[in-house]
């Protein structure tokens, strides 16, 4: 099974929610790092300002940042591979470097039935 680990840049959260705005994109890799985490598939992240030792600590990233800059974040590596830099992975992307189809990087949302209202009062033979 691959491992995604991805390093990614100073933020509050990695939610993407908090703040006046929300981050569409933080919201999604969230969501789908969630999926993939329910689904077994094992993907890390470390935020530089919440995990900077682990930055300290991979001798890839710790390269990248003193050679690019934090400009190369969010750095997605699989199986000790750099496989993405600069922004995040899209679904199409999680899906084939993890080898996992789209469809489990998706969360779904069933929407609630709505019940329509009978014709009866609902006693036994339709009087009360």
């Amino acid at each position: 099974m691959k491992k995604m680990i991805i390093f990614e840049p100073a933020m509050c959260c990695s939610t993407g929610v908090c703040g006046p705005g929300v981050d569409r994109q933080l919201l999604r890799v969230s969501t789908v790092i969630n999926n993939l985490n329910k689904n077994g598939i094992l993907v890390k992240r470390y935020n530089v300002s919440s995990n900077p030792q682990m930055f300290v600590d991979n001798k890839t990233i710790n390269e990248m940042l003193n050679e690019q800059g934090v400009d190369v974040l969010p750095v997605a590596i699989v199986d000790d591979v750099v496989v993405k830099t600069k922004t995040y992975p899209t679904d199409e992307e999680f899906s084939s470097l993890l080898d996992v189809p789209v469809s489990s990087l998706k969360s779904v949302i069933k929407k609630p039935s709505i019940k329509k209202a009978s014709k009866d009062c609902g006693c036994e033979g339709g009087c009360c």
